[in-house]
């Protein structure tokens, strides 16, 4: 018998859920299980640098329906969660919220203790610096805090994680597992290291890899300066929006098929100011159409420059250093007046300040041609940074990518077409990025918060440190960190000493560790890889395919040889009213807590659920306010419903026609929402689910009421299909309001709806054995809403006697409608029911006499 409360309501609902969940182990994964009977889900873990925003919300909530979907499907479903607690945006975090600074130089404090929360903070007002050491421990404790408070938005939310299978990207098994995976690459010659033009980001001091990297449009200048003949035959304009590069110029680059030049290659000009011999060289990458049609290569102003420079075999002049500034040493390419020039300025000058100077030099000694013309053009930013990135020469690791290997490159695209995409069109996204590639992976970071790279360097007799000669840590000796631990057979007083060592300085990006997930999840407990692996679901934004989830197959393809998951779902962006995309650099973002508290979770999940699989979407609070309202619906209606039935079961058998019609169409509802979520389609089954169930409330529920209250028959007819209908429509909500729907189920069911089987629509047919005649219900539904009509237009009750009610129709409705004719008087209180067969529905409403 069902136990319905007095009053039903959605408040506290998430706690109360969250809690008997966690209780019950209802979402805890069966290890036992094989791998064909699992649902495996690679799930993103959050950057954990503050608050969550809505934006990663709306992503995770469609994650969860379709795992929600697939568990009640008979799947055991693998739904860790992840914390990327490693990287920049860690540190910055923590630079920003204890005001204080990493000095890698300063001695390690063991009695360090953590700071109070500074007011503002950031490298220039940071009120202390800290050893490198002791500012990772700190980042260490501020990130635990805020996995606690990403934790309780995620179980406010309804995630159904298991949260024993959670892991962090800087943890011991995720560092260990990152570094073995970096060993393999490295023994394999998948990975290397080079001294080699990089891309760098001043502020942050490190180097950036080519899918960290964002054009912005940014204010600038184009000047054309003039470059004399060395045969002394004249000149040639070129245009520049970096004139300060000018003593790092090393050619002037044309394409092969423009005449204006051809007669030109082979031979020299002086660069203006600086009077160096410079070659004029051919290239296909050289546009005729852009500027004067020639170009200078400097060394080095952009990523062209650097191919330039590599395939024409040219000189390396690079003068800007690590913190962005010219060297202050004049080089020796410059003399004479150039060298002057140089010193006075450029030398130790930041890009901005050169380039001022190097202007006012060039007119004053007529080699600028006009005056710069203002412009906006592209610049090249490391997506969290707020300077120009600059090209610097450093030793870094790289992953081969299929940049320069056509073979990979072919593999990885073979890979990219063997995936399902969902949407289909996200997988062109990925397609264009391996196209594209142009330099492999560069995966050290000069940052503190990370996992270290497992290699430390032998120093020689001399003091030199022999770098092409690495020593590598054990695999059983993982993880390890060359900056603390010594290598095998070498004590830390060795460190940095003749004959000693040196441990690599750097750090692995955060992708490097990140694009290591399956194997980090499925490596958490022993044998339990072989039950998750390969995956079957990749969820995430677009905005990483190119970073997250190539990284992934890249590793996978590397490792495995096969593709990490068999499916990839891409969410699509949040956008503000604006229309632009919410994201935390923009400072956009709202956060879900408060929605939650607003509108309820089963509200703000059924908002993201109305959004299909890379669908951009606005914050629409109207729509998070109509879930709500659903839940609301949907807890008042089974109330009722379960008042009629008592939840005993279904006690006769369905026999009324109008009873079966609604079952034959809540069967072909299953069939289309079953269709729906096995395709990740979540939205169309949410549609198509709550369209009948509105439906089923304003037309079917009135006109059964009256008839399941009664005795004999027809009365346990609409009871039984009453209740058979309830059990049903909940479980098909069930993904997307998981809360109204576990509330409703625990009234007068055992266990979790959540762990209940999806509905068939088989067993519904099998009920009504081919007899459900939808026409009937459609036609009773019809004239009972004009029923409805009149009197509310009358403002009249709902209940006002119905003196006389006409309806005229064809042949065939006129029959459907006699079917229900008794369920239709008792709905619309109607005394006196004529129907009349005509060449079109007209129907007539004759409302009884209003009481003096």
């Amino acid at each position: 018998m069902a136990e319905v409360p007095d009053k039903v309501s959605l408040e506290g609902i998430e706690a109360k859920w969250d809690a008997a969940w966690e209780e019950q182990r209802t979402y805890r994964f069966d290890r036992g299980k094989p791998r064909e009977a699992v649902f495996s889900i690679d799930t993103p873990p959050p950057t954990v640098s503050g608050s969550l925003h809505l934006g990663s919300a709306f992503g995770y909530i469609q994650t969860d329906a379709i795992a929600r979907f697939q568990r009640m499907r008979g799947r055991e479903v693998f739904y860790p969660m992840g914390w990327d607690d490693n990287g920049l945006p860690t540190e910055r975090r923590v630079q920003n919220h204890y005001g204080v600074w990493c000095d890698p130089t300063a001695p390690y404090d063991p009695d360090f203790t953590e700071p109070p929360p500074a007011e503002g903070g950031g490298k220039d007002k940071a009120v202390r610096s800290l050893a490198r050491q002791n500012f990772v421990e700190l980042c260490h404790i501020l990130t635990a805090e805020d996995e606690k408070g990403f934790e309780r938005v995620w179980r406010d939310l309804g995630l159904s994680v298991d949260w024993t299978l959670t892991y962090a990207t800087i943890d011991d098994h995720s560092r260990a597992v990152s570094q073995r995976a970096f060993l393999r690459n490295l023994r394999r010659g998948q990975a290397y290291a080079a001294e080699a033009p990089t891309v760098w980001d001043v502020d942050f001091g490190t180097a950036v890899a080519q899918a960290e990297i964002e054009d912005r449009e940014t204010g600038g200048a184009m000047h054309r300066v003039a470059f004399q003949r060395a045969d002394g035959e004249g000149a040639i304009e070129i245009e520049t929006t970096r004139p300060e590069l000018l003593p790092s110029c090393v050619a002037l680059v044309a394409h092969p098929d423009d005449e204006r030049y051809r007669p030109l290659f082979g031979s020299d000009v002086l660069t203006p100011l600086f009077r160096v011999a410079v070659p004029v060289v051919a290239h296909p990458l050289a546009e005729p159409e852009k500027g004067t049609g020639i170009a200078m290569v400097c060394t080095f102003g952009d990523t062209t420059d650097v191919v330039w420079w590599r395939e024409l075999d040219l000189p390396l002049r690079a003068l800007i250093q690590r913190d962005g500034r010219f060297q202050d040493e004049v080089p020796g390419w410059l003399t004479g007046a150039g060298a002057e020039t140089y010193g006075e300025a450029v030398a130790g000058r930041h890009a901005k300040q050169a380039r001022r100077a190097v202007v006012e030099k060039l007119r004053d000694a007529g080699d600028l041609i006009g005056e710069p013309k203002q412009l906006m053009h592209p610049v090249k930013f490391f997506e969290k940074g707020d300077r120009p990135l600059e090209i610097v020469t450093s030793r870094q690791w790289y992953i081969r990518n299929g940049a320069r290997d056509p073979g990979l490159r072919r593999a990885l695209l073979e890979r990219g077409e063997a995936m399902d995409w969902h949407p289909p069109f996200m997988g062109v996204r990925f397609k264009h990025w391996v196209e594209g590639l142009n330099s492999d992976w560069l995966i050290s970071r000069q940052r503190f918060f990370g996992v270290p790279f497992p290699v430390w360097y032998p120093i020689d007799e001399h003091g030199r440190t022999q770098w092409e000669d690495p020593i590598l840590c054990a695999e059983d000796a993982l993880p390890v960190d060359p900056q603390s631990d010594p290598p095998p057979g070498y004590g830390e007083a060795q460190r940095g000493q003749p004959g000693g060592f040196a441990g690599d300085t750097d750090v692995m990006d955060t992708w490097a560790t990140s694009s290591l997930s399956p194997q980090i999840v499925g490596t958490i407990e022993p044998n339990l890889f072989e039950r998750v692996f390969p995956m079957d679901l990749r969820p995430q934004g677009p905005e990483i395919i190119r970073t997250w989830l190539f990284a992934t197959v890249l590793r996978s393809h590397l490792e495995h040889y096969e593709l990490p998951w068999s499916d990839a779902f891409i969410n699509g962006w949040i956008l503000d009213p604006d229309r632009k995309k919410m994201s935390k650099s923009k400072g956009n973002v709202t956060t879900p807590a408060d929605l939650v508290v607003q509108y309820g979770a089963d509200g703000l999940r059924y908002w993201a659920c109305k959004a299909g699989p890379g669908a951009d979407t606005a914050v629409d609070q109207a729509q998070m306010k109509n879930g709500r309202r659903l839940a609301i619906k949907l807890l008042n209606a089974s109330k009722f419903m379960l008042g009629v039935t008592s939840g005993a079961g279904a006690a006769g058998a369905i026999t009324e026609t109008i009873d079966r019609a609604m079952l034959a169409e809540l069967a072909a509802v299953v069939d289309d929402a079953t269709e729906a979520f096995a395709g990740y389609e979540y939205h169309r089954a949410l549609a198509r689910t709550e369209s009948f169930f509105w439906h089923f409330c304003d037309h079917y529920l009135e006109l059964v009421k009256s008839r399941a209250y009664g005795e004999g028959p027809g009365a346990e007819s609409a009871r039984a299909a009453l209740e058979t209908a309830l059990a049903i429509l909940l479980r098909l909500f069930a993904p997307v309001l998981p809360f109204a729907t576990e509330e409703v189920w625990s009234w007068w069911r055992e266990g979790s709806i959540h762990r209940a089987p999806w509905p068939a629509a088989e067993e519904l047919r099998d009920m009504v054995a081919g007899d459900g005649d939808v026409e009937v219900l459609a036609v009773a539904a019809d004239v009972l809403s004009e029923v409805h009509k009149a009197k509310t237009l009358e403002r009249r009750p709902l209940r006002t006697q119905v003196a006389r009610l006409v309806v005229e129709d064809v042949g065939d409705r006129l029959a459907a409608l006699r079917i229900a004719e008794a369920d239709v008087r008792e709905a619309g209180v109607v005394e006196e029911l004529v129907l009349r067969e005509g060449p079109e529905r007209q129907i007539t409403v004759e409302l009884a006499a209003a009481a003096d």
